[in-house]
């Protein structure tokens, strides 16, 4: 483990840093050779798709296409160490349970299916048939399907997300909460309003030729770090960068490509942000608003000097619906609110608007950091509000790009993953299988948590992911599954989840992104779906991990056939001996994936028709719809500082370097400059100074929800760091437990993780001694 240090950061992101990071990640899982060659086949035609994040593959023929942690997630599942059941068993659930996620993360690959002994509180082997068999009694022992809630991870891919959703409905529900509801649901559901569909318009190729990006919220040296490649391409020829972020974030100021020979061999860099706005946490509407008041005040006044329109009139009459109404509500805002709520200068908002006003072409890209507030659905109209003001939908180098995490997030809610579905699909997928599909809607992330919590006895199902980790209200999460009959989570590593259980509990190890998935009709490929609508398969290199891991559609296929059994007219056993069969199947149902199986093969895969692109748009208006929003001033943190004073700050939880999503890599930030500690909070100098403290000393973070529970999580070291002040940010899965389960997002139910009012005291504990510098 890194010594603890806290450290100033000065290099770019990428260069000789993310080489030595991966180098080392390898070596660390003790694959040096295995690692190399299977890194290769990352993201290319015949190999892989990473099990990170969903940036789009850029060239499969260059030398290598992965990132740094690409690579190390690539490393964490090629891991020679085996977490084998008598390595498991030799521990408690309560001994492992009291280890860090890092601890857990570094057992190694699951080996075969494991069922909790209450007796002995520990994992015990089970056979697949008895795993099974178990869960299907339970499931039909349930009073009602209603009383099942079946999880689903992004990393799924298409064909199992596919089979997964249709076990459920024939199974009899819609309950799908799902890793979308906790980050882009407000986009999909903004977008469905604003242009008709819930997907980004853009395609790899308009970073190439816009003029403008606007980034907001997002931080794609961490979190999506290909792209910053695309950004270093944008920024050599001249195209202005844009970026709205809280937190100074250093893939976003500098970035030295290690594919570039040139910039590593004499240690250069590319800049990236041609202007960088720290907006207040949550401040981005108010700032984007204040981009479309002075773009409008500047179209008045080349109207009243007889001068060309500043705003597209032609295409505002043409393609949009609600224009005067919402001009006016612009109009009407006053400054003095959008430079309080977004934290910016006038001067700052009239910069980014003259950027705006003179690129023929702008894209607006955006990530979690504006998802999770309570007015993510508002934040989000209004940026699609700002491209539709100058036809920046539609054309070459314009539209909206949300960047979404997980590697087949998107794809999974394409296949059906979809609590709320429409009738249309209910209809065609009752048709095509012939069974008659639920059509009451069923729970989200948060509805299922609370169904858990006042509803025992429930049987709960993960396929992937960490659920205990992910959501918000750490304490009423875990009491919520603990209530669960059964939890059931489908695998390839140990993870907190699987720790935090129902009275009986199972693990069922599947295989990895990286490994052969042979079938009865020879190895197969699955198909994913990246952040831009490409289609493509993927297919192991890696021999499996163990000769008793069962890919995910398969175990899909056999929990049905064994649930189902004499009153599912599907042929379970038959579709996953050859994914083709599945394939043909989503064709059947899903019109857009017509002629799946041909097309899906080309190298590189296929673009989902995306109908707004088309400017087409598929409203209840037919047209895109400008829609009004008053920059909030009754928020959670405004109503706290009005009753507890300014002490109050507004704190974001956000991620670690070394992590990626729930999964702890290692204890280091980089880019942030920490160094062996995650309990950390990164807090403005001069804050630091009026609580009369100093960096490195230990505070409590008491979290201010307004539903009367007490929230506190304990021992942070304060980090001083280039963030505005009243603003604070942690890492998660450490500060979820301050997020009330009754904090969300308007219309989307995201858990408001990037904004939590929360007041700071002095650890009382005795300070554990720690080297910062």
């Amino acid at each position: 483990m890194s010594k603890k240090t806290i450290q100033v950061y000065d290099r770019p992101a990428g260069g000789w840093g993310a080489l030595k990071s991966v180098a080392q990640q390898i070596f660390e899982q003790g694959i040096p050779a295995k690692g190399a060659r299977t890194l290769l086949s990352a993201n290319q035609p015949d190999g892989f798709d990473c099990p990170g994040c969903a940036w789009p593959d850029k060239d499969h023929t260059s030398t290598f296409e992965f990132c740094e942690n690409g690579a190390k997630a690539v490393a964490a599942e090629s891991t020679a160490r085996r977490a084998t059941p008598e390595l498991i068993s030799q521990h408690t659930v309560a001994y492992l349970a009291a280890q860090p996620d890092f601890w857990l993360e570094n057992l190694g690959r699951l080996t075969q299916p494991m069922q909790y002994d209450p007796a002995s509180d520990r994992y015990q082997t089970v056979s697949w048939e008895q795993a099974f068999e178990l869960v299907a009694e339970r499931l039909n022992a349930l009073p009602s399907p209603n009383d099942a809630i079946f999880y689903t991870s992004g990393r799924a891919s298409n064909e199992a997300a596919f089979l997964y959703q249709l076990f459920v409905r024939e199974f009899g529900t819609n309950n799908f909460p799902d890793c979308s509801n906790m980050c882009h649901e407000p986009s999909g559901f903004a977008m469905r309003e604003s242009v008709g569909i819930g997907k980004g318009t853009v395609l790899l190729s308009d970073f190439h030729v816009a003029e403008a990006i606007f980034i907001f919220g997002q931080n794609p040296g961490t979190n999506h770090p290909r792209m910053l490649g695309e950004l270093r391409e944008a920024s050599k020829r001249g195209a202005a960068i844009v970026s709205f972020n809280p937190l100074r974030e250093r893939g976003l100021e500098k970035f030295q490509d290690p594919q570039s020979t040139i910039e590593m061999i004499a240690d250069k860099a590319t800049s990236i942000s041609s202007s960088y706005h720290q907006v207040k946490i949550g401040g981005d509407l108010a700032a984007v608003k204040g981009i479309i008041k002075c773009t409008l005040e500047a179209d008045q006044a080349a109207q009243a000097a007889g001068k060309p329109r500043v705003i597209d009139v032609d295409f505002i009459a043409e393609h949009t619906a609600n224009f005067d109404a919402f001009a006016a509500d612009v109009l009407a805002e006053p400054w003095d609110v959008i430079v309080t709520e977004s934290g910016l200068t006038r001067e700052q908002i009239q910069r980014s608007a003259d950027i705006y006003m003179k690129a023929k072409s702008v894209i607006a890209c955006w990530g979690m950091g504006i998802t999770q507030h309570k007015h993510s659905v508002a934040t989000i109209q209004m940026i699609v509000n700002m491209l539709l003001l100058r036809g920046n939908i539609g054309r070459p180098g314009a539209g909206p790009c949300p960047v979404r995490g997980h590697s087949n997030v998107q794809g999974d809610r394409t296949m059906g993953i979809y609590e709320k579905p429409s009738p249309a699909f209910l209809d065609r997928l009752g048709q095509v299988f012939d069974f008659t599909p639920p059509r009451e809607n069923g729970y989200d992330t948060v509805g299922a948590i609370g169904a858990m919590l006042a509803e025992p006895n429930k049987v709960f199902f993960a396929l992937g992911g960490n659920f205990a980790t992910a959501t918000p209200d750490t304490d009423a999460t875990h009491k919520a599954l603990r209530n669960c009959a059964l939890t059931v989570h489908v695998t390839t590593k140990l993870n907190r989840s699987h720790l935090v259980h129902g009275r009986e509990a199972l693990i069922l190890p599947c295989l990895g992104r990286t490994e052969i998935d042979m079938q009865e009709t020879g190895p197969q490929a699955v198909s994913v779906e990246d952040s831009m609508s490409m289609v493509h398969l993927s297919s192991g290199i890696n021999a499996p991990a163990s000769k008793h891991l069962l890919s995910e559609p398969m175990i899909v296929a056999r929990l049905a056939a064994a649930t189902l059994k004499n009153r599912s007219k599907t042929p379970w056993m038959s579709l996953v001996a050859d994914y083709d069969r599945i394939r043909d199947k989503i064709a059947m149902v899903l019109d857009d994936f017509a002629d799946f199986n041909n097309r899906v093969k080309v190298p590189g895969g296929f673009h989902l028709r995306n109908t707004a692109s088309e400017r087409v748009w598929n409203t209840a208006t037919k047209k895109a719809n400008f829609k009004a929003h008053r920059v909030p001033t009754d928020l959670p943190i405004h109503r706290a500082r009005e009753k507890h004073g300014r002490q109050v700050f507004n704190l974001s939880t956000t991620r670690s370097h070394d992590q990626y999503n729930t999964t702890i890599y290692g204890m280091n930030d980089r880019y942030r400059g920490v160094f062996g500690e995650r309990r950390v909070l990164f807090i403005n100098k001069e804050d630091i100074e009026q609580l009369g403290m100093k960096a490195g000393s230990w505070v409590d973070i008491e979290s201010l929800g307004e539903d009367g529970v007490h929230r506190e999580a304990k021992r942070f070291m304060l980090v001083e760091y280039n963030i505005p002040r009243g603003c604070l940010a942690s890492y998660f899965p450490e500060t979820n437990n301050l997020v009330p389960l009754s904090s969300f997002a308007d219309f989307a139910r995201t858990p408001t993780s990037k904004s939590i009012p929360v007041l700071l005291t002095p650890h009382q504990a005795k300070e554990t001694a720690s080297a910062v510098h």
